[in-house]
């Protein structure tokens, strides 16, 4: 690939410095993914520019013009603090006609909203746990189709906030307390669904109209208290390593349910019209069901994160992934400007 000039965007706190040295494994989880990425592309001796942004577009603008790059590599997953609006900064890039990385509006739109991509998933025949929407200032009524026991969520945020070991419930009470909480403390609308117990699985897909599924990947939980995704889980490297949770390729899956997991990672791509790179979460039952639990359009992409790693494990190199993901970004604004 030419020398490229490339915009990151990212979150201010998300900036990352230019050496690791003296960090903390902990510390480095918030940077860790502009770090691998700014310097994985400067050593393929591309020119990058990093602007942290979170209030205003304007700076970006400002940087577009100073610095006219081929592409903005777009990791913001909010603005203004809320993630709904990263489908705004990505429709405006879209405006002013320059290509960025990873998923269009429209895809972030779909697949953000929760019960949204349920919704339209469970209309195409994919297995979705049953669920109901509880909105803020509403009394909260468990519908009679809802069987315990559930697991509850913030109804738009993500990266496990709000999911603890709480957050299963098997009574009206429990429920009606961590719905409360929901809307408490993260301050959205609650989801309230089916707990689906069996494996959890993960599946990174990387393409356009053409569709690249990775291998299949595995969280596994060793001692962890619930089997289930928290945020101390997914991000709390002291309690991983004392309770040996691990991710790694899904291992003693039957041909038939691995075949059908990538079919149905293409199928749920092209319902929520996702493009770019993007990783479909699933949990499957132990009757050998996988049941769809959310999308993730521009997912963690950090060198040894879920989607790097199994890149990796299909004899993708980090540096050719990120290359890859650029290619997609350049294309994508090609096609539509004819």
């Amino acid at each position: 690939m030419k020398r490229t000039r490339v915009l990151v965007l990212l979150h201010p706190e998300q900036v990352p410095p230019d050496s690791i040295k003296g960090y903390t494994e902990q510390e480095i989880l918030a940077f860790k993914t502009g770090y691998d990425i700014v310097n994985t592309l400067r050593k393929a001796r591309h020119e990058v520019r990093v602007l942290g942004v979170q209030h205003e577009l304007r700076p970006i603008r400002n940087e577009i013009d100073s610095f006219n790059p081929d592409i903005v590599f777009n990791l913001l997953e909010e603005f203004h603090g809320e993630p709904a609006y990263d489908q705004n900064v990505a429709s405006y890039l879209e405006l002013i006609r320059i290509p960025f990385t990873g998923c269009n509006p429209r895809g972030l739109m779909l697949s953000r909203g929760k019960d949204l991509s349920k919704k339209l998933l469970h209309y195409h025949r994919i297995p979705v746990p049953a669920f109901a929407v509880f909105p803020m200032h509403k009394k909260i009524r468990r519908p009679p189709r809802l069987k315990f026991p559930l697991i509850v969520k913030s109804l738009s945020e993500d990266a496990s906030l709000g999911i603890a070991q709480k957050s299963i419930v098997d009574t009206d009470e429990k429920l009606a307390e961590r719905v409360a909480f929901v809307h408490e403390k993260i301050g959205t609308a609650a989801i309230a669904e089916q707990y689906i117990d069996g494996r959890e699985l993960y599946v990174g897909v990387l393409g356009n109209e053409r569709m690249r599924v990775l291998p299949i990947w595995e969280l596994y939980f060793g001692d962890a208290a619930s089997k289930i995704a928290t945020a101390k889980v997914k991000f709390d490297v002291k309690y991983q390593e004392e309770r040996g949770i691990l991710q790694g390729p899904a291992e003693n899956l039957p041909p038939e349910i691995y075949k059908r997991i990538q079919n149905l990672t293409r199928r749920i791509c092209r319902t929520l019209e996702l493009d770019g790179y993007a990783r479909i979460d699933f949990r499957l039952a132990p009757d050998g069901t996988p049941y769809f639990l959310e999308a993730n359009p521009n997912p963690e992409i950090a060198r040894y994160e879920v989607f790097a790693e199994a890149a990796a494990y299909d004899g993708m190199k980090y540096s050719e992934m990120l290359r890859r993901i650029i290619a997609l970004g350049i294309q994508r604004a090609r096609a539509k400007a004819r």
